[in-house]
C-alpha cells in the first residue's frame, strides 16, 4: 500500500471531489484511462497524483486499486476587483489538498460478488417453491353476513367458506365482542357448511 499527496493546488475542492468520487475503488489503470478523457481541470491533476501513488509503491497500474481518493479544503486566496462608485468586490481563489492511496488487489475483493450470486439463486428457488394461495370466497352469500361484516372476517384471516364453517365457539365469541355482530351466528356457520358440501360435490 502506498500513497501520494499534492498540497495547495489551485483548484476548487468541491469540483475536485466530483472527480475523486468517480475513481475511488476503481482499478488504477482504468481510473487513469477514464481521467484522460474527462474535460475537468481536476481530472488531469488527480490523474498525476494517482500515477505518483502507484510509482511510490513500485507497482504497475493494473495490479492496484484506489482505496482512498480524498480532497481536502486548503487556504483561500483573497483578491479584489474594482467596481462602480469607488467600491470593490472580493474574489475568492480556493486551493485544495489531494490525497490518494492505492493498495494491491486481493482475492477477497472478488468474494462479495460470488456471495450475491448465491443469494440470488436461493431466492429464486424459494419463489418457485411457493404454493399458490387459496382463492377467497364471496362471504356475502352466507346467510346473515353482509359486505361490512365480510370485510371484518377477512381482516381476521377468515376468507373462505371452510374457514367460516370450522370456526370455534371462542372465535365466535371474540367476533361478537369485537365487532358487535347482531344475529344468530350459528345460522351463518350452518349455511357456510352447506356451501362447503356443495363445493366438494
Amino acid at each position: 500500500m502506498s500513497n501520494s499527496t499534492l498540497k495547495f493546488i489551485r483548484v476548487s475542492p468541491n469540483k475536485a471531489r466530483l472527480v475523486a468520487r468517480e475513481v475511488q475503488g476503481m482499478n488504477a489503470e482504468l481510473a487513469l484511462a477514464a481521467l484522460e478523457f474527462m474535460p475537468n481541470k481536476a481530472a488531469g491533476i488527480i490523474s498525476k497524483v494517482i500515477a505518483s501513488a502507484v510509482a511510490n509503491g513500485d507497482y504497475e497500474p493494473e495490479e492496484v486499486t484506489i482505496t482512498s481518493c480524498r480532497v481536502d479544503k486548503a487556504a483561500v486566496m483573497k483578491r479584489w476587483r474594482p467596481r462602480a462608485r469607488g467600491t470593490a468586490t472580493r474574489i475568492l481563489k480556493p486551493t485544495a489538498h489531494i490525497f490518494v492511496e492505492v493498495g494491491v488487489m486481493t482475492e477477497e475483493s472478488a468474494k462479495p460478488v460470488a456471495k450475491k450470486e448465491t443469494v440470488k439463486k436461493e431466492t429464486e428457488v424459494k419463489v418457485d417453491t411457493k404454493k399458490p394461495a387459496a382463492k377467497a370466497d364471496d362471504l356475502t352469500k352466507i346467510k346473515g353476513i353482509g359486505k361490512v361484516y365480510a370485510g371484518k372476517l377477512k381482516a381476521e384471516g377468515i376468507e373462505t367458506f371452510e374457514a367460516v364453517s370450522s370456526m370455534t365457539k371462542e372465535q365466535i365469541d371474540m367476533m361478537e365482542e369485537k365487532y358487535s355482530f347482531k344475529g344468530d351466528f350459528t345460522d351463518s356457520i350452518a349455511d357456510a357448511k352447506n356451501f362447503v358440501t356443495t363445493k366438494e360435490a
